[in-house]
């Protein structure tokens, strides 16, 4: 039996001409299709649940309040019964074909996971535009440094069409943290060079229908997903996010402050508190939309969020303030060392409790 996982978002446009295309490439097979629509506005999963009526092979998970294309792929994949179990975006862009390559791939050669590449010399790209292409290829080419080197050969490390051999990958599947950037990246970092990878080439044809999913979020993602793999994994993930939404921090209040201090005149020891308090403000609206973005706070939540925000960096940016001061006063005048000594203490404070208070979510 096979297993075809489909995460969607708002595809009610392409959903069922691809399920039509599924259907008839593998009505020789015992199979089942999985949707997994994150409760997507546009009615996917209505326009699912209709044609479900004409096919009981075809199985949907509607997700109320949760969210995240790994997330969907990872619930798809266990509660799928094959035992291969394939990935496709949602979006029809992947060429249906390539789904007989790839069992055909897993079979012959006894692979744990055969993956659709786009960037295989007989690969065929109709819908990636030449800067998403040189994207891709740059965003490949960091994942390729950052895995074991078993897997150097392979050429798409962030292809969202992929099979797998159930048994050899379902200790790694439930493994994988569902904020990953890509769920076959995280597979092959949590396998750490121990399974058996080959590829097919892929047609990629431009999408009909909606938009792209990628945005700055997805591109965050991978930059966490990244640092996250030079380290050993030992950091969470959302603890390398929050870190970095902190260095921006640093640089907001850097800059305030040399602005009312050089530009409007302000006394330092005046400038600082205002600075803080921007940098934290800052700090706050970021991490809203990429370290918490699952739980993003809107409207009057957000409102609400930034107080509480502010209530929780209250202790710490009284220490900034005090320590910076007492630096400045007493060790160093260098302005720029005195405000590093003081945001220095901040960061595990404000993470631990941000995550519990702020967006009341275990870390």
């Amino acid at each position: 039996m096979i297993s075809i996982v489909i995460p969607t978002y708002n595809e009610v446009e392409n959903i069922i001409t691809l399920l039509k295309n599924l259907t008839f490439l593998v009505n020789d097979f015992q199979y089942e299709i999985i949707v997994v629509d994150d409760d997507s506005p546009d009615g996917t999963s209505d326009e699912v649940n209709k044609y479900m009526k004409f096919n009981k092979r075809i199985k949907l998970i509607t997700r109320i309040g949760r969210s995240g294309l790994s997330s969907a792929i990872k619930e798809g994949l266990i509660f799928a019964q094959g035992k291969y179990l394939l990935v496709l975006d949602g979006d029809g862009q992947h060429h249906p074909s390539f789904i007989l390559d790839m069992l055909q791939e897993i079979k012959k050669n006894r692979s744990d996971i055969v993956i659709g590449s786009r960037f295989l010399n007989t690969s065929k790209l109709e819908g990636l535009s030449k800067k998403r292409s040189l994207g891709s290829k740059i965003a490949n080419k960091l994942a390729r440094i950052s895995l074991h080197r078993n897997y150097s050969k392979l050429t798409d490390y962030l292809s969202g069409c992929f099979c797998l051999e159930r048994e050899s990958n379902k200790k790694f599947i439930r493994k994988i943290e569902i904020n990953g950037f890509k769920f076959l990246y995280e597979l092959l970092s949590l396998s750490k060079g121990n399974l058996m990878v080959n590829e097919v080439p892929l047609i990629f044809k431009e999408r009909k229908f909606g938009n792209s999913k990628l945005d700055i979020a997805i591109v965050w993602d991978f930059l966490i997903s990244i640092i996250h793999n030079f380290t050993l994994r030992l950091l969470p993930r959302r603890a390398i996010s929050f870190g970095l939404v902190g260095i921006s921090g640093v640089f907001v209040q850097l800059f305030i402050t040399s602005f009312l201090v050089e530009i409007l005149l302000f006394n330092f020891y005046n400038a600082l508190p205002f600075a803080v308090i921007i940098a934290a403000t800052s700090n706050f609206l970021i991490n809203n939309q990429v370290t918490f973005r699952s739980e993003r706070l809107k409207n009057s939540a957000l409102l609400i969020g930034l107080l509480k925000f502010l209530i929780v960096a209250s202790l710490p940016v009284i220490a900034n303030v005090g320590i910076t001061t007492a630096f400045y006063k007493y060790i160093s005048a260098d302005t720029f060392i005195a405000q590093i000594a003081g945001i220095a203490i901040v960061y595990a404070w404000n993470y631990l409790a941000s995550s519990s208070f702020v967006w009341r979510k275990t870390i």
